[in-house]
């Protein structure tokens, strides 16, 4: 049988912050990782400059006139940059006089988090692609009528810029395995998933195709499921969900300095975090799963052994993953699992929410069954823009969620499975060229910070041009 994988891009903000790189590790691994993880081929710097040459384009036409009376203090669309950089989240530029533009307040979010990189994903094909463009909204005038992206004539010059990056990277595996390298949103503050372009080119391509979405069944998966499979017109046959004993008995309680030492209470108590990621893709979603627990040297038979029992209770089964040590013949397991899981054609896939609720029967359906939440508080901002967004036709849009990754709730040191908890949702915008409405919730920023000690104090290059550091 041929297979071929479609995955995300790396970012480099997290290659430089606190994750490292994204091409795999050991026997596991897409290559060439240096290149992969550093550049790659230029589509997340195309993207960031079709992103600011839009911001540019904004605050030139104000500069020479504003025909089209964009309130500057209303404008929506920010810069960006694909580098963790906490100074640049709030700014005002404009300054030094008249000759230097329009003085307002900017920001910058990371590249994977704009609205381009979405747009870019979820595209069919260049034309298709620049009529999302067309759609972006950058602002209001101070009648509070949308400016558009088309209304600027900015389109055509960024759909330009990205036709090349539009088009999926192919590479291969350490074993020679195909795989489609193409966007990179994040899953916590995007939709987290590879683009439909690449995934469709795989189907086309091959006999079984793996793919993958951000973080766990909250937020990855939950988007991918509800905004990509629904935008693409997918229907995935199983889904894999990976689990490492360390990160369960870190929802235990356990802190990161005790994570090698066998814990069997602390297990105990996080093993309810997968198994609410289990309910959400088999009940919730309707999808047969297998968890794939990611081995460790540090894992004890007694932990595997727990985590076992307790999902055959679920009715899924577990299969260890050693991919990284052994190579393909470390999941060979899995392999057989999720052809299993395929050939009995079990899926009754379903969404979770409907294209006719409103926007906040929408967020609460994700709330309630998927994070496992009572009900959702919004600020009055939010609940202002929601009821304008309906007005202005927004409302049947599927709903794109910004939330923690460390929790299942908005709050990341709830860990575990928390219960009795609602969700604030503290702003929402439209992506209209994208197509859905992303509520922010809790703490959540679009563009993240390095960490205490970032990932690029250990990243080198010698004299012959050999990078070091880079994981």
């Amino acid at each position: 049988k041929k297979t071929i994988i479609a995955l995300r891009e790396p970012s480099l903000g997290p290659v430089f912050g606190i994750k490292g790189g994204a091409a795999g590790g050991g026997y596991a691994q897409v290559v060439p990782m240096e290149d992969i993880n550093l550049h790659f081929t230029g589509d997340m710097h195309a993207i960031g400059t079709a992103n600011n040459l839009l911001a540019a384009m904004i605050d030139n036409h104000i500069y020479q006139g504003n025909a089209l009376g964009i309130d500057p203090r209303r404008i929506t669309w920010r810069r960006c940059v694909d580098m963790n950089d906490r100074q640049l989240r709030f700014m005002v530029n404009g300054l030094g006089g008249k000759a230097n533009g329009v003085p307002r307040e900017d920001g910058y979010d990371i590249t994977v988090a704009s609205e381009i990189m979405a747009i870019l994903c979820l595209s069919r094909d260049l034309e298709h692609l620049k009529e999302k463009l067309k759609n972006i909204i950058i602002g209001y005038t101070r009648e509070d009528t949308p400016v558009t992206a088309g209304q600027l004539k900015a389109h055509g010059a960024m759909a330009a810029l990205l036709k090349d990056a539009l088009k999926p990277n192919l590479v291969q595996t350490l074993e020679h395995t195909p795989a489609f390298v193409h966007g990179g949103p994040f899953a916590n503050i995007a939709h987290g998933c590879n683009s439909i372009m690449a995934t469709r080119m795989a189907l086309k391509l091959a006999d079984y195709v793996v793919t993958e979405a951000g973080f766990g069944a909250d937020l990855g998966a939950e988007k991918f499921l509800d905004i990509k499979c629904r935008i693409g017109k997918l229907a995935p046959s199983a889904v894999v969900i990976v689990a490492t004993v360390r990160a369960l008995k870190h929802h235990g309680g356990v802190s990161k300095a005790e994570l090698s030492s066998e814990n069997l209470e602390a297990l105990k108590k996080g093993i309810p975090n997968l198994l609410k990621h289990i309910e959400n893709i088999t009940v919730k979603f309707g999808l047969p799963a297998v968890v794939a627990v990611n081995r460790f040297p540090t894992d004890t038979e007694a932990e595997l052994q727990l985590i076992i029992d307790q999902c055959r209770l679920y009715g899924v089964n577990v299969a260890l993953s050693e991919v990284w040590g052994k190579g393909s013949e470390g999941g060979v397991e899995l392999a057989r699992e999720v052809v299993r899981l395929i050939d009995e054609g079990r899926s009754s896939f379903n969404y979770i929410y409907s294209d006719e609720m409103c926007l906040k029967e929408k967020i609460q359906a994700i709330v309630r069954n998927i994070y496992g939440g009572e009900g959702v508080d919004y600020s009055p901002a939010a609940l202002k823009e929601i009821t304008k967004l309906e007005e202005m036709g927004f409302g049947k849009l599927p709903v794109c969620m910004a939330k923690t990754q460390y929790s299942l709730s908005d709050d990341p040191l709830k860990l575990g499975r928390p219960e009795h908890f609602n969700v604030t949702v503290r702003s929402v915008k439209v992506s209209a060229g994208a197509g859905f409405v992303v509520a922010i919730t809790g703490e959540i920023m679009t563009m993240p910070g390095l960490p205490k000690v970032p990932s690029a104090e250990s990243i080198d290059v010698d004299a012959s041009g050999k990078i070091s550091g880079l994981f």
